[in-house]
């Protein structure tokens, strides 16, 4: 596998929390407010406008992000958003 370019390797590897059998994130391991927190995320809202919806401080909503990808085994927001598409968290074209 490390033979193969870096942009290939997490795609045929598979990648946690959003492929195979655990596809779906697992409710129990996110708290009610991180589950919002997870859709603003994969709908594209920035932390301060997550912060907004959600009436909290912007610090709070940044920390609610890294727990959630550190919960599901996410590197980042863009692998957030295709998780939350894959799994059916929201699909293309849906209102808020």
């Amino acid at each position: 596998m490390l033979d193969q370019p870096p942009h290939r390797r997490g795609r045929d590897e598979g990648i946690s929390g959003c492929r195979g059998p655990r596809a779906t994130p697992d409710p129990g391991r996110l708290t009610e407010r991180e589950r919002e927190v997870l859709l603003l995320m994969v709908r594209g809202l920035s932390n301060a406008a997550i912060a907004r919806a959600l009436v909290m401080g912007e610090t709070t909503a940044k920390t609610h992000v890294t727990r959630i990808l550190t919960k599901l085994g996410l590197r980042d927001r863009a692998h957030a958003v295709v998780c939350g598409y894959e799994t059916g968290l929201v699909r293309p074209g849906e209102q808020s």
